[in-house]
């Protein structure tokens, strides 16, 4: 049975769009029912539309707090009957309003080995710690930043000194793990 889902996103989308081509070559089994964005000007947005799947985008400076966006989210979810919720690239923190409606139907990936570089910019700060081993994490989501029950990880070799061959390693490993990771956890 296909898995409904929406996608949150805050950039470029890269790992939205790995999922939605998993999605079209039959390899995971589910449909993108909404893209939510805090960015509307983010370019996941052209690539939503590019692939045909409505977008909700919203500016939370217009909310009076997180509850607020949240609910509305929330009714939008529940109107196009989402199961699970998978952020990609979603630079906010998920608040008690969705964690409590989505209980362990939340996930995030994120471009370090958990709990190492939480956060903001993980790669900078790998390179900055001077490893020689950096990697992907994808992991449930809580209510503290990067902090949930880790699911699946897969180490990338850091290139010493070039943060951009580092980067395009780690979309690689995050291109093919996110979208087997969620097959294998729809699949439960």
């Amino acid at each position: 049975m296909t898995t409904k889902i929406a996608v949150f996103a805050s950039g470029s989308g890269t790992n939205f769009q790995a999922i939605q081509e998993a999605i079209e070559r039959g390899e995971l089994d589910a449909k993108i029912e909404i893209l939510v964005t805090d960015k509307p000007e983010a370019y996941v947005v052209k690539r939503a539309e590019k692939f045909g799947i409505p977008v909700f985008s919203f500016s939370p400076k217009n909310y009076e707090s997180k509850a607020a966006y949240e609910t509305e989210i929330a009714k939008i979810l529940e109107e196009k009957e989402v199961e699970w919720i998978v952020l990609a690239g979603y630079m906010r923190l998920v608040g008690e309003t969705l964690l409590s409606k989505y209980p362990n139907k939340i996930v995030n990936i994120h471009p370090s080995l958990l709990p190492a570089f939480p956060g903001k910019d993980a790669i900078g700060q790998a390179l900055r710690h001077g490893v020689k081993v950096t990697g992907v994490t994808v992991h449930y989501v809580d209510e503290g930043m990067d902090t949930g029950p880790i699911i699946a990880q897969k180490a990338v070799e850091v290139v010493e000194g070039d943060r951009e061959a580092t980067e395009e390693r780690i979309h690689q490993v995050e291109h093919e793990l996110y979208p087997n990771t969620l097959k294998q956890l729809f699949e439960r």
